[in-house]
């Protein structure tokens, strides 16, 4: 279904990026699976660098976003199934900004509007957004996902 309702919107999960220091993409503990800091990565390239200046910025960070949720169910299939995704609970969005820039909460809806998107109600979610000085690889956006999946049967 999760698979069905991607190519329904016209999107293809990624290829998983491998890690860039010593961590896994993901860490599943129990019915939770933990999504390390996705990057705005589209094959193999940062689509988006450099720390936010202004509001006309949104746009465009938000569609960077949008590439780090699907990099995180990329990253999900490593530990568990797509199609296992119960819920999503948690996004932690962090973007890279000027002290003057004040839309991180708009930036971080690129990945919560793809989110509910793709999973519906199963995906709102809590979230939060986060201005920073600087992100790895001097990325402009970075998001951790956590989400539910269902225990295997048998």
């Amino acid at each position: 279904m999760i698979r069905e309702k991607m190519k329904e919107l016209g999107l293809e999960l990624p290829v998983v990026n491998p890690p860039v220091a010593s961590y896994a993409p993901a860490r599943k503990s129990g019915n939770l699976v933990y999504i390390s800091g996705q990057l705005p990565v589209r094959d193999g390239k940062l689509i988006l660098q450099g720390p936010l200046q202004s509001d006309d910025e949104v746009e465009t960070a938000q569609a960077a976003m949008a590439q780090c949720f699907l990099n995180g169910l990329a990253a999900l299939t490593t530990v568990a199934d797509l199609e296992s995704i119960v819920q999503l609970v948690r996004l932690g969005a962090f973007i890279a900004s000027a002290p003057s820039f004040h839309g991180h909460h708009l930036v971080a809806n690129g990945a919560s509007n793809l989110a509910q998107q793709i999973l519906g109600d199963a995906g709102i979610h809590c979230r939060s957004a986060v201005g920073v000085s600087a992100l790895p690889l001097n990325a402009s956006v970075e998001l951790e996902i956590i989400f539910e999946v269902a225990s295997p049967t048998g």
